[in-house]
């Protein structure tokens, strides 16, 4: 398989930094080429939800150059390895967040959502309300926040309509660097050549729709790279002027034919 990809991340119109942070790497591997990506929304007084965001994208970036060959080999993938090293790294990285944030007097943290594309498999973690989804004749979203309205849904009671208005929807159930125990949660799917994997902040899904999502990013329109960064843009203008007040990152891998 061969990847297509674009990462745009915009302060937005009200804070005065931005605490989202993105990663997108592609590497070639006895497999073929493998594709990382990974959306962090930091949380946090002053900069600390941005120190969050980056120190966590630093961890992995690392885990990418230094550990994943060793789980890829000419034999196969070992899935259950991943999992063990992406948790064990969550675990670690809360554990210093939240050293650091006590030594300074102040709380701080960050969602995850990670993507790994190794040949025709898709492997997700995430933690928080960050979101995957994939893009072929819809958008299809992947992962589950981890938040307390989606837990009250998921147990009947809340409806989807009550939650986009609840006082409490942006609340977290987890948070890497904010709570005492970080359980991520674990994805995994087939991908085919033409299809468009999107991970964002949840600044970029407010207040846009999934047909004006589907309209700038179906795989039919996104035909380079440059398209796939300027209708990225695009979404996010569109955030902006409807008046979204948070971050607003989006990163976009699209699978092609090939090797």
């Amino acid at each position: 398989m061969n990847y297509m990809i674009a990462v745009q991340s915009d302060i937005g119109i009200k804070k005065n930094t931005n605490q989202d942070s993105g990663l997108i790497k592609v590497a070639e591997t006895p497999l073929g080429k493998v594709c990382f990506c990974l959306i962090c929304d930091g949380m946090g007084g002053l900069s600390s939800g941005e120190l969050a965001s980056a120190t966590v994208v630093r961890e992995f970036d690392r885990w990418f150059e230094k550990s994943l060959p060793g789980i890829i080999t000419a034999s196969g993938f070992d899935a259950d390895e991943l999992k063990l090293q992406w948790d064990n790294i969550v675990l670690e990285q809360n554990r210093i967040l939240a050293r650091y944030a006590s030594r300074k007097g102040t709380r701080m943290g960050t969602t995850i959502c990670a993507v790994l594309f190794v040949g025709n498999e898709y492997y997700i973690m995430n933690v928080g309300d960050s979101r995957a989804y994939m893009i072929d004749q819809q958008v299809n979203l992947l992962t589950k926040d981890q938040t307390f309205v989606q837990y009250e849904m998921d147990n009947g009671r809340m409806t989807w309509e009550e939650a986009k208005v609840h006082p409490q929807r942006n609340v977290l159930l987890q948070c890497c660097g904010a709570s005492e125990v970080v359980t991520p949660d674990f994805y995994h799917g087939y991908i085919a050549p033409d299809q468009v994997y999107m991970v964002c902040s949840d600044g970029f899904r407010h207040v846009i729709t999934a047909e004006e999502i589907y309209h700038q990013l179906n795989p039919m329109i996104l035909a380079n790279e440059q398209i796939m960064n300027e209708n990225s843009v695009r979404l996010i203008e569109l955030n902006k002027m409807r008046r979204e007040t948070d971050n607003i990152t989006v990163a976009l891998v699209r699978t092609c034919q090939g090797d």
